[in-house]
């Protein structure tokens, strides 16, 4: 069998090319079970008016509208326009206003290139992208609640993929907070947040005092929406003392981010990072040196870099993405972290490794970590892969391993490692299983462990009868279990009774995380904490089973 390995690479994404981007149904959509058997078909489920669903904010107050019995607010404003002379600035307080504002439509998405988002017709069926307006007045925020009134229900915030240059809060329909809302009686907030260049550009170093905090003002965005869950979030009741933080991909590892920020501590009490997580933040000399070439992109001196606030966003983003090019190129086989994400400045983000301090940020947080077997999918719409060899397989491992580089000549050892520990796999799910190896899982995990607060670890590998059965466990595929969606995001899992019974487990299991920090309930079988030696995993697929680490051995030959 010949493929066209330069088409391969191109077009073999994550799964679902789940680093960024799904949509949301409207809301005249069908709905997860629990949902439609909480209305009649023949009675009003869609309620709107002058006195429906008004709630306080400290800043003024706003309106949504109720939908099969849950009250949601769309697009709160939790911080000002970071346009202007607020570009590279930590987030201001939103102005104030006197009449009630209307919440019912999503907040803008953040600034980001969104040139041919839907140019792959398969990736846009698949993941059903949805992507709103575009501004720099993207600090805004969506609630779920079953009732405005002073129950003080546990509060979840979803923290979106995408990296950390692309996504929205709204982007997948499996990131829709209604059904699990109210199958477990809590609120649910999902949110946006600075992005990419406009979110991590570290102008500190030639910019000064002024810019000191540039190359984080997209987490010190995310910690914002937090502080206004904490002012907030008991008028829509909610429990501010009782604040689980979740994402997945780029969303898991700013999961590890806030949790580890001083300025987070005391807003987050559960951590849950998905299919992606960081152990620790970009070196500040590298994203320093990043700061300096945009300058001289733009052909500015020092004292011209207020001139970067003056640009279009596009523009900007464009001029940063060139220089972090020019960058990577100058400086490649450094070894360091590049690009846009968060820095560890020693202020807003610790230097080295998080959580290495027994007493420190989130030291009392639980974490509940979770990976899927197949994050990096090939075959989806390629059949002819299924009939690889194990040769052709390690030779495209040598190439590409993943969302990383190739193994080279370890691709062989590496291959053969995995086959021992899952025989009977084909070819093309062992080299994605190597691509989609739990090196980044296992090492948060066994940081995390240094504080008194637990750890549990999920692996996800229940496969999707779609696309010729093609599609296996893949990046993002999770997402819809955990909020029980399975019968709102169809196009991940087909719907119907079996994607469902595993959600019912999935979503008891977080739901029982969020009140207690512990993911052990009645539908799921005894779940222990994580340790070192013994590795511990739930593996989640129809029969959900506790494994100890059965993939030791291959991650070994990485």
């Amino acid at each position: 069998m010949k493929t066209n390995r330069r088409d391969f690479f191109q077009t073999m994404g994550a799964g679902a090319a789940g680093i960024g981007v799904a949509s949301m149904l409207p809301i005249s959509s069908c709905a997860a079970p629990a949902a439609t058997e909480a209305a009649n078909d023949d009675e009003q489920i869609l309620f709107i008016g002058d006195d429906i669903a008004i709630a306080d904010t400290v800043y003024g107050k706003v309106k949504g509208f109720i939908l099969r019995g849950i009250t949601q607010f769309r697009g709160i404003p939790y911080g000002a326009d970071t346009g202007g002379k607020n570009r590279f600035m930590p987030p201001q307080k939103p102005g104030p206003w006197n009449d009630i504002l209307p919440t019912v439509w999503w907040g803008n998405t953040a600034p980001q290139i969104m040139d041919n988002r839907y140019a792959n017709a398969y990736a846009s069926f698949v993941d059903h992208w949805n992507y709103d307006d575009v501004s720099e007045d993207c600090l805004k925020l969506n609630v779920w609640t079953p009732a405005i009134d002073d129950k003080k229900r546990p509060v979840i915030v979803w923290l979106h993929g995408g990296g950390y240059t692309n996504g929205n809060g709204i982007e997948q329909d499996g990131y829709d907070g209604e059904s699990l809302s109210r199958k477990g009686d809590i609120v649910f907030v999902s949110i946006n947040h600075r992005l990419g260049p406009i979110g991590f550009s570290d102008l500190s170093g030639v910019g000064g005092e002024k810019y000191k905090d540039s190359g984080n003002v997209g987490a010190l965005d995310m910690v914002a929406a937090l502080e206004w869950v904490k002012e907030n979030i008991a008028n829509f009741g909610g429990d501010p003392g009782n604040v689980t933080i979740m994402g997945q991909s780029g969303g898991g590892a700013k999961v590890c981010v806030v949790a580890a920020m001083p300025s987070a501590a005391g807003l987050v009490h559960k951590a849950v990072p998905l299919s992606g997580s960081s152990t620790q933040a970009m070196d500040q000399e590298m994203s320093q040196k990043l700061g300096g070439y945009i300058l001289k992109e733009a052909g500015l001196k020092p004292s011209e870099i207020d001139k970067l606030q003056e640009m279009p966003w596009k523009e900007y983003i464009l001029l940063a993405n060139k220089a972090s090019q020019k960058f990577a190129e100058e400086n490649a086989g450094s070894g360091m972290r590049m690009g846009f994400a968060p820095v560890a400045d020693g202020v807003n983000i610790p230097k080295g490794t998080f959580y290495s301090e027994a007493n420190g940020v989130a030291s009392n947080v639980p974490m509940l970590i979770c990976s899927t077997f197949h994050e990096w999918g090939a075959a989806r719409t390629k059949p002819e892969l299924e009939k690889i060899t194990a040769d052709e397989a390690k030779e495209m491992l040598k190439e590409r391993a993943g969302f990383r580089g190739g193994l080279g000549d370890k691709a062989s050892e590496v291959y053969d490692a995995y086959a021992k520990v899952f025989p009977g796999k084909k070819p093309i799910e062992i080299m994605t299983l190597v691509s989609s190896n739990r090196q980044g899982v296992v090492s948060t995990a066994t940081a995390k462990i240094n504080q008194p607060a637990p750890v549990y670890v999920a692996w996800f590998g229940w496969e999707p009868p779609l696309f010729n059965n093609r599609m296996r466990a893949f990046h993002c595929l999770d997402i819809c279990f955990w909020f029980y969606n399975t019968d709102l995001m169809l196009t991940h899992t087909g719907g119907g009774a079996r994607p469902r019974k595993l959600s019912e487990k999935m979503s008891d299991a977080l739901l029982s995380f969020m009140r207690t920090g512990d993911p052990n309930c009645e539908t799921m079988p005894s779940w222990p904490k994580f340790t070192v030696e013994n590795g511990e995993v739930m593996v989640l697929n129809d029969v959900c089973e506790v494994m100890n680490d059965p993939d030791r051995e291959g991650r070994k030959m990485l």
